[in-house]
């Protein structure tokens, strides 16, 4: 089976699409879901940076280690080679949706997901806990249940 790829978008890839990642990359390993792959990226990434460290310590909470991750600039090659692009909210949706197969998280789960950034460490568990809901969400009735259309 060919590989899928999910690729979460959100502004500098520091907080919540690195979240994303994480929590989904976690998720389909426990559920023994090989068949997909994820990734994430900013609009105005800030590459060369890190993960912010709020998000850093609510993913350490649940037991999800990000030590290597590095932000990534949203690039056309990237939505070209993913199956699903997941954007955090609405508005990057609009932004992003000529491309195609540009998603957002509240099409997929009625929310979109706020931006933590500059928050304290309770926002950043607010959002955490909002992605991981929407990854549920994603595995139930996106990733188990996708059809390759090709």
């Amino acid at each position: 089976m060919k590989r899928k790829k999910i690729l979460f978008v959100c502004t500098g890839n520091t907080c919540r699409s690195p979240m994303a990642e994480a929590i989904l990359r976690t998720k389909i390993k426990r559920n023994k879901i090989r068949w997909w792959d994820v990734s994430s990226c900013g609009i105005h990434a800030e590459v060369g940076g890190t993960i912010s460290v709020n998000s850093k310590i609510a993913l350490q909470d649940v037991g999800i280690s990000v030590e290597n991750f590095k932000p990534r600039q949203l690039t056309q090659k990237l939505i070209e080679s993913s199956t699903i692009v997941i954007c955090m909210t609405e508005s990057q949706k609009t932004m992003l949706e000529a491309c195609g197969n540009v998603y957002c998280i509240k099409d997929m789960c009625g929310y979109d997901v706020p931006d933590p950034y500059g928050c304290n460490l309770d926002a950043y568990k607010v959002t955490r806990d909002a992605i991981s809901r929407a990854c549920d969400i994603i595995i139930k009735n996106y990733i188990t249940t996708y059809k390759d259309t090709e």
